[in-house]
């Protein structure tokens, strides 16, 4: 009877502890904001994400076909809203005058340009790398839409959750650099 008792409690005392849940938010890696220039407005559009990384834990690749969900490392807000967030905060770093809106405020502005992103790609390797793929297209309000794939895959420096976050905040800011200067190359046309 004892025994049993003993291994109740046992069990019982597993049950009630569960290791704590970590969350991470992407940063932007770029520098102060220069001096100002004439406004320049920049809409995002809603940002379409890969479904498998549409979710609150952040997924790791493990192999060629294998990944992992880890159910106590999580984003601290959808990825669909912090990567324009981030892409948004680095554009006005990088473009002077931008003044960058995001969906869904951005639906309601009278823009300069639309920025349109489809995250093709946004895989994590913790100790390794961080890889993120972006489509997009600038449509101008004036003059011809162009579209750009941009690829960054940027080395974590360790193995934690924390280098991996700050290796993807590196690789969105590598994508709004090229996004930028297409952005200075259409608002530069007459």
């Amino acid at each position: 009877m004892q025994l049993a008792t003993l291994l109740a409690v046992l069990v019982l005392a597993g049950c009630g502890s569960s290791p704590k849940a970590n969350f991470y938010t992407l940063g932007s890696d770029a520098p102060p904001p220069r001096a100002p220039a004439a406004p320049y407005r920049i809409a995002i559009g809603i940002v379409t994400v890969p479904d498998l990384i549409d979710r609150p834990q952040i997924v790791t690749r493990t192999g060629a076909n294998q990944v992992t969900i880890d159910e106590f490392a999580r984003w601290a807000e959808p990825l669909q809203g912090e990567i324009p967030r981030v892409i948004a905060a680095n554009l006005a770093r990088e473009v002077d005058g931008a003044l960058v809106s995001t969906y869904p405020q951005s639906a309601n502005i009278d823009a300069d340009c639309k920025l349109l992103l489809e995250v093709q790609r946004f895989e994590s390797a913790p100790g390794d790398a961080a890889t993120v793929e972006v489509l997009w297209t600038l449509r101008p309000a004036r003059g011809e839409s162009r579209s750009g794939r941009s690829l960054a895959r940027e080395a974590t420096g360790g193995p934690g959750y924390d280098e991996l976050v700050a290796a993807h905040a590196r690789a969105l800011a590598a994508v709004s650099r090229e996004i930028a200067g297409t952005v200075r190359a259409v608002r530069a046309r007459p």
